[in-house]
């Protein structure tokens, strides 16, 4: 699945993460609007605070949601590095998004624009609507999947102690030593917590 795709066209807004001066974190929403298999791309104008946050870090995370409730919802978080492509791009997404002529009517209004694009980074896919949940992690531009999660090591006695506390019961016997299936694990950290052989590990 192209998840960056997914997070344009079917979630668009997303909540963007920077931090300012004093390292504090600062939010707000923009709007993704085009990727491809370089990364996401998204503009915003150079009188802003956001502006600043990015030119001074070169880094931002976000996520982004689809769903009327928890249980139906589809989280899609992506943190990475950006850079500042400038205004050549800026006609080909007031393109693919129309809208943007509503707000930025005239050539002149849109002197400020500047487009930014994630280019290096990590994202997670995260399904609440599937029983078990469908989790996957995904990379951006040539960035290197980090290995997350709770793993099993070579010390598990097969005691089956996790199982009762795993909520999705994501933990597969079949084999030894036990192995925790990622794409539907919560890392909530109960297994970590409740091992008596201490044979399970967290990543990343």
């Amino acid at each position: 699945m192209n998840y960056l795709k997914y997070l344009t066209k079917e979630i668009h807004t997303v909540v963007a993460a920077t931090t300012d001066g004093e390292g504090l974190p600062v939010t707000c929403a923009i709007d993704m609007m085009d990727a491809d298999e370089d990364g996401l791309y998204f503009l915003t104008a150079k009188g802003k605070g956001f502006y600043d946050r990015l030119k001074k870090d070169g880094y931002m995370a976000l996520t982004g949601v689809k769903g009327e409730d928890t249980l139906s919802c589809v989280a899609v978080s992506v943190r990475g590095k950006v850079c500042e492509l400038g205004k050549a791009q800026l006609p080909r997404l007031f393109e693919k998004n129309p809208y943007m002529n509503e707000i930025y009517p005239t050539e002149k209004s849109r002197q400020a624009l500047t487009v930014f694009k994630l280019y290096n980074g990590n994202g997670e896919w995260f399904d609440l609507s599937k029983k078990p949940i469908e989790r996957a992690s995904f990379t951006v531009g040539k960035a290197e999947e980090k290995e997350e999660g709770y793993f099993i090591t070579e010390n598990c006695i097969s005691c089956h102690t996790c199982e009762s506390v795993c909520p999705q019961a994501c933990i597969d016997f079949t084999t030894t030593p036990a192995v925790i299936v990622q794409t539907h694990c919560v890392h909530c950290g109960n297994c970590f917590a409740v091992c008596p052989a201490a044979a399970i590990e967290k990543r990343g």
